[in-house]
């Protein structure tokens, strides 16, 4: 056993252990925030995604880092309840803007309910993140609440404009880009608020608002890019009980991929010709010809290697990953009083890159 397979075998009991029981925590945090009392379908639909079978990576990363550098994580619950209701009200949002049906194997917010009633619950959730932001005043200090506002206003930022260029470059119809064209929306879209985000509330919660909370930005990129191209091999080749997510959905949506920009790159003209004409247009658009053309382009995505290319570019992500969260945790000073939990919460950082590219969900 070699490779990302021994990595994944070393890992996945640890990773999924520490995810479990910070998860665990995060949700009921969560939950205890929401108002009981409500209008119909607003608040206790804010609830739904959160129960939903899920890694709870998000929140999971914050109390990690928090605890390995020398924190209490019951300091950083309500900034990892912060993240968590983001993400969430993110996951709300785009299942409307995607036209998703399945979310975490269950019919999403706007199959079940009305794009009208999912995006009032969306914005409810924000604004209950909103929420925990504001109570980090009165519990952790104004000048480290204000710090973890501005990372916040800062992630929001840099998410909404690498969602912005996925959806102008579907609009547009765009089918002459790169591969670097796709890393940059990762770093935006995905690493901000998955990794980088996380992981620098945590050290701002274990060291202080003066903290340089900047250090394990190289490690949220790589291992965000490498995530976010695992979640897109998994929505060709992954299965439904596993992804939870409809299978090809990119394909439907449209969505320019590594694996579609490298299919782009090593077709015929002919073929480049025909997938330039299936993207034109939404997913309502397509006609009813759409499934054989989604047949037809899985196929070619394997004939040209696209999912073995994607994995190996993901593998090399994963290994500076790998060798960035070392050198790190190297020059870390070891915590002054360290909690019960942190050498377990190191032994996570660590692992966690070879969990991320072979995780079937």
């Amino acid at each position: 056993m070699t490779g990302p397979a021994r990595a994944l075998a070393d890992a996945e009991p640890l990773v999924d252990r520490v995810l479990a029981r910070y998860r665990e925590r995060t949700v009921a945090e969560l939950l205890r925030h929401i108002p009981e009392q409500s209008p119909p379908y607003l608040y206790d639909l804010a609830g739904d995604y959160p129960v939903r079978p899920c890694k709870g990576l998000r929140g999971a990363l914050c109390l990690a880092t928090c605890e390995a550098f020398g924190g209490r994580p019951e300091r950083a619950l309500n900034p990892a309840v912060t993240v968590e209701m983001f993400h969430n009200a993110f996951l709300i949002h785009d299942d409307i803007q995607d036209g998703s049906e399945l979310r975490r194997g269950l019919p999403t917010l706007s199959a079940a309910y009305g794009v009208e009633v999912a995006l009032n619950v969306g914005n409810a959730t924000n604004l209950l993140g909103l929420r925990r932001l504001m109570a980090n005043r009165r519990e952790l200090g104004g000048e480290l609440a204000w710090r973890l506002f501005e990372e916040t206003e800062l992630m929001c930022r840099q998410s909404l404009e690498g969602q912005a260029m996925e959806i102008a470059w579907i609009r547009d119809n765009a089918c002459d880009l790169v591969p670097a064209d796709y890393y940059r929306m990762c770093l935006k879209k995905t690493s901000w608020y998955t990794f980088l985000y996380p992981c620098r509330a945590g050290l701002l919660v274990a060291e202080g608002a003066h903290t340089a909370a900047t250090r394990l930005d190289r490690f949220g990129w790589y291992l965000g890019a490498a995530f976010q191209i695992q979640d897109d091999v998994l929505n060709l080749v992954g299965t439904l009980a596993d992804y939870g997510k409809e299978i090809a959905g990119d394909l439907w949506e449209g969505k320019r991929t590594l694996l579609l920009i490298h299919l782009l790159e090593r077709c015929t003209p002919a073929e480049r010709a025909r997938t330039e004409r299936y993207l034109e247009g939404t997913r309502a658009q397509r006609g009813p010809n759409a499934a054989e053309e989604v047949r037809w382009l899985s196929e070619r995505l394997t004939a040209y290697g696209c999912v073995e290319s994607a994995r190996a570019a993901a593998d090399g992500l994963v290994a500076a990953a790998e060798r960035e969260i070392a050198e790190v945790m190297e020059a870390a000073p070891a915590p002054a009083e360290p909690s019960d939990g942190a050498a377990e919460a190191r032994e996570f950082l660590l692992a966690l890159p070879g969990f991320v590219v072979t995780r079937g969900r």
